[in-house]
């Protein structure tokens, strides 16, 4: 099972590979994006084009996202 996190402004960011077989989360084969508030957030929320082919891919939408939502704050 592969999971990396990370924590910025709050916000708290975790990509996860998935595959419809083998170990770990189960669902189309891919890098999985989501991010939640780090205080006082409920379940994360997946990001809009997940799942990705690359982490690369993953990574850089969760720093997209993370400047979308620190924009509109």
């Amino acid at each position: 099972m592969e999971i990396w996190s990370a924590s910025s402004e709050g916000l708290s960011f975790v990509i996860s590979y998935e595959s419809p077989t083998g170990p770990g989360f189960r669902g189309r084969a891919g890098y999985v994006a989501s991010w939640r508030r780090a205080i006082g957030g409920s379940g994360a929320i997946k990001i809009g084009g997940s799942p990705f082919k690359t982490f690369a891919e993953a990574d850089e939408a969760c720093k997209t996202m993370l400047m979308h939502l620190n924009r509109d704050h």
